[in-house]
């Protein structure tokens, strides 16, 4: 079979309205820094989103349940949880997986190239822990203090995508 496109009627070479629609789609998936632009901008319309008159259709959108299920086996959950549960073991996973390669073959392979990004890893654990401590001091907020840590890997790897 050949490939089809998506033009007009035969002989025009008219695009279809589809094709119109989808073309500037296509063509920002192709940029590089399209995940970073795109994490950036989300990110943005969320904090408006959640900190406006609104908050509340934000919050019920994170609890809306989603459900899977095959046969008598049911997975019904809030967005949230698929979200925190599922998607981000999927991208600490594949995270996982770059580090090992890059430590057994690339450019972590010695120690000695190593040392900096270690550096830098451990650093960025503790430095967001530990102002996250500071600012929430001695109240009830303090025992969150690992979540800065879990999330500054997708929003560092969301800016490293802009450069």
């Amino acid at each position: 079979m050949g490939k089809q496109t998506l033009t007009g009627p035969p002989g025009t070479g008219q695009p279809t309205p589809a094709e119109k629609l989808l073309r500037p789609i296509q063509s920002f998936i192709k940029i590089e820094a399209s995940g970073g632009i795109l994490l950036m901008a989300l990110t943005a319309v969320a904090l408006i989103w959640a900190n406006s008159p609104w908050a509340a259709a934000y919050n019920a959108l994170w609890q809306t349940h989603f459900t899977i299920g095959l046969g008598s086996f049911i997975l019904n959950k809030p967005l949230i949880l698929w979200i925190n549960d599922g998607l981000m073991a999927i991208f600490f996973f594949v995270v996982g997986l770059e580090i090992k390669r890059e430590v057994l073959s690339g450019e972590l392979s010695s120690l000695r190239k190593a040392a900096l990004p270690i550096s830098a890893a451990i650093g960025g654990m503790v430095v967001p822990a530990g102002i996250y401590v500071l600012i929430a001091g001695g109240s009830e907020g303090a025992a969150g203090w690992g979540i800065p840590m879990a999330t500054d890997i997708a929003f560092a790897l969301g800016v490293m995508a802009l450069l």
